[in-house]
């Protein structure tokens, strides 16, 4: 195997007009003249979601224990806080369920809205921002 040398052209190039050299100066990314500048990463932040909070509203009709399983169900509440959860709404007319990113809430909101419909009772939940 046989190396082949290439002429390699080292010579200095020559320098471009002055006035090209003006606009460089004016265009050029370091604005000193060099042509030369820092190239700087923008940093990019992330928004946190907004949270909302599911509502359960109060009704004369819906069982409490149907309440306590939707919160067991839907919310993954333990026994003893859906328990007290449902007391909650039930002496004070509302109460948070949870605080979740849009999608989620609006998804647990849909879930107890059908599950109450499909048992006809008229429990009502809704989502509110945080």
């Amino acid at each position: 195997m046989y190396a082949m040398k290439v002429p390699i052209d080292i010579r200095p190039r020559p320098s471009p007009p002055a006035a090209a050299r003006d606009d460089d100066r004016t265009k050029g990314p370091g604005r000193d003249g060099t042509g030369t500048g820092v190239i700087v990463k923008p940093k990019t932040r992330t928004k946190k979601p907004s949270m909302y909070k599911v509502l359960m509203l109060n009704d004369d009709y819906t069982p409490m224990e149907f309440v306590v399983m939707v919160l067991e169900r839907f919310f993954g509440k333990a026994h003893d806080e859906a328990t007290r959860i449902m007391l909650h709404v039930h002496q004070k007319g509302i109460g948070v369920c949870g605080v979740y990113t849009y999608e989620v809430a609006e998804t647990k909101v849909t879930q107890t809205m059908d599950l109450a419909r499909q048992h006809q009772h008229p429990l009502q939940c809704t989502l509110e921002r945080d």
